[in-house]
């Protein structure tokens, strides 16, 4: 943490707003409201992502307005500013899903550019969905000024016959609908009541656990990522933000102090103790790169391993992000992580303190069951692991909690893209014990990386997921569980081996080995794929923003960031 006691608080928005040769640009500020006063204090921003087609953004522009009553308590001026959001879970299955990860670098992009030219002394992202969440600290960490996250909280879950249900259960009854297990009747009424409200969905899934993560990395405050996006007290949490904001500013303190390899491996094994997204492999390697902190994929797969799965949450587990809320919340989960030794407890965060000292403040709701105890532990080991192999030799991430298989070998199911492994799926086609590859989905080859929560969903509604495995060079969904190989590395149109495999080959996932293989030889692989060509796609129409994208990320091993 900075310690400097004469850092400048307009440091950046001097330059715009003082002395007669700006004279101008006071000008058109004073047009839209903005007093002289407002001008001599320092100008915060206040990012977020509000939007009509999800509910997962819905209430950050409500939470903005609270900001920005704190910033103005505080003594600062903000200024506010919207960029774009897509809903993972509204495009899934469709080519619209391919703008899903192209997003992220879009959301940052948008962020720094505008507060770097309008010379913000510091900022307050607010974000809601999967990719507004990483994409908004990969600015902070660009711009590297006083800064802070506020995520805007889960949405509660819905009820049907009884039972608490989220999203997920719906993409699982459209595979049991198919397999006749359900009516039509029966899936028109999950689908109204599994999502009753604004916020990001309820499960363990990308938005809950990068909001975790980023909780735990420092760049959140404590106690502020799990209150529901429709609690009362998240109005109150977003005051504080604003405030607390002007307090980073004033000892200013840089998220360079806070994104550090120490904070980092903390977010890691909190993703792990979680049984988190696989996403949180992309996301965490994409803003290690902007910060400049050397991280690797292989770095993911120890910390996991040395990491007890302690959070009974869905996807694999009970219970939703409401539930962890109640039972404590983060702070919860960083002193279990502190108990199970996988705390770097030095870790500076935006509070000023430590994130030791926020593990050590941590209250525990008596009798819950949502964070185990250390010997309850669900599993010894945390909720994903590293593979490579023949057919990932730049690695891949497995998904471990939800399931217990560690091990499989069957015939391959090959599809180039997603759509033509869905109707396979609900056709009945596939068949207990094959190993379902979908590739050319990667962020090169899809373009866009899509996650394959349908099919994977589609697979357990049809009772399969216990018996299938599947693998891809796309992504998943935070609610994907069953044993799921995904991030395959180099991709499909990068020449990656997983373009060689076709249809009966023997694949074999071994977790204990950390190995993802097909039965061919060198020599057969490369025969291959000197031959392979993207098979053809159901949707050939490319975006112009996304065929941008593609000429310019990168591998999924590194977090798949544009160059």
């Amino acid at each position: 943490m900075s310690t400097t006691p004469t850092f400048d608080v307009r440091h950046k928005s001097r330059a715009l707003t003082e002395g007669p040769e700006r004279a101008a640009a006071r000008s058109y500020l004073h047009g839209i409201g903005y007093s002289a006063e407002d001008l001599a204090k320092p100008i915060v921003g206040v990012a977020h992502s509000w939007i009509e087609t999800m509910p997962c953004n819905f209430n950050n522009r409500v939470l903005a307005a609270k900001v920005k009553e704190g910033i103005r308590k505080a003594g600062g001026t903000p200024m506010e500013l919207n960029t774009i959001a897509i809903s993972d879970g509204i495009t899934m299955g469709t080519a619209g899903m391919r703008a899903s990860l192209v997003s992220r670098e879009l959301i940052a992009d948008s962020i720094e550019l505008v507060a770097s030219a309008h010379a913000f002394d510091a900022l307050v992202t607010i974000s809601g969905c999967d990719k507004t969440i990483p994409g908004t600290v990969m600015a902070l960490a660009r711009l590297n000024i006083p800064s802070l996250m506020l995520y805007g909280g889960s949405i509660r879950p819905g009820h049907y016959k009884g039972q608490e249900i989220t999203i997920q259960q719906v993409f699982e009854a459209v595979g049991a609908y198919a397999a006749g297990k359900i009516t039509e009747q029966e899936l028109h009424e999950i689908e109204e009541a599994a999502s009753p409200g604004a916020g990001a969905c309820g499960g363990q899934f990308t938005a809950n656990t990068m909001a975790m993560a980023f909780e735990v990395l420092g760049i959140s405050p404590a106690g502020s990522a799990m209150v529901p996006a429709e609690d009362g007290r998240k109005l109150a949490v977003a005051v504080e933000v604003g405030e607390l904001v002007m307090d980073v500013l004033r000892r200013g303190q840089l998220p360079s102090e806070i994104i550090t390899k120490q904070a980092l491996e903390n977010a890691i094994a909190a993703a792990a103790m979680s049984g988190g997204s696989t996403n949180v492999v992309l996301h965490l390697l994409a803003v290690a790169k902007e910060m400049g902190v050397p991280l690797s994929i292989d770095e993911f797969d120890p910390i996991s391993e040395r990491t007890p799965l302690l959070c009974d949450l869905q996807p694999g587990g009970q219970y939703v992000a409401t539930d962890l809320y109640e039972a404590g919340g983060v702070p919860l989960v960083l002193k279990r992580m502190g108990e199970a030794g996988v705390l770097n407890g030095d870790a500076q965060t935006v509070t000023g303190r430590t994130i030791g000292e926020h593990a050590g403040e941590a209250t525990e709701t008596e009798g819950q069951r949502v964070v185990r105890s250390l010997h309850e532990a669900l599993k010894p080991t945390g909720g994903f692991a590293i593979l490579r192999g023949n057919i990932a030799p730049d690695g891949c991430v497995v998904k471990l909690s939800g399931h217990e298989r560690r091990a499989h070998t069957g015939p391959a199911r090959v599809f180039d893209g997603e759509e033509a492994a869905m109707a396979a799926v609900l056709a009945k086609e596939i068949k207990a014990g094959d190993v379902v590859v979908i590739r050319g989905e990667g962020p090169a080859g899809g373009p866009g990386m899509r996650e394959m929560l349908a099919v994977t969903a589609a697979i357990v509604g049809e009772g399969l997921g216990e018996t299938v495995a599947l693998i891809t060079d796309g992504r998943f969904s935070g609610a994907t569980y069953g044993f799921m190989v995904a991030h395959v590395a180099p991709e499909a149109v990068r020449g990656g081996p997983i373009g060689a495999l076709a249809s009966g080959d023997e694949v074999s996932i071994d977790v204990d080995s950390r190995r993802l293989d097909v039965a061919l030889s060198d020599e057969q692989i490369a025969e291959r794929l000197s031959a392979y060509k993207p098979g053809a796609r159901a949707d050939e129409h490319v975006d112009v923003a996304i065929q941008k994208y593609a000429k310019l990320v990168g591998s999924a091993a590194v977090g798949a960031v544009t160059s």
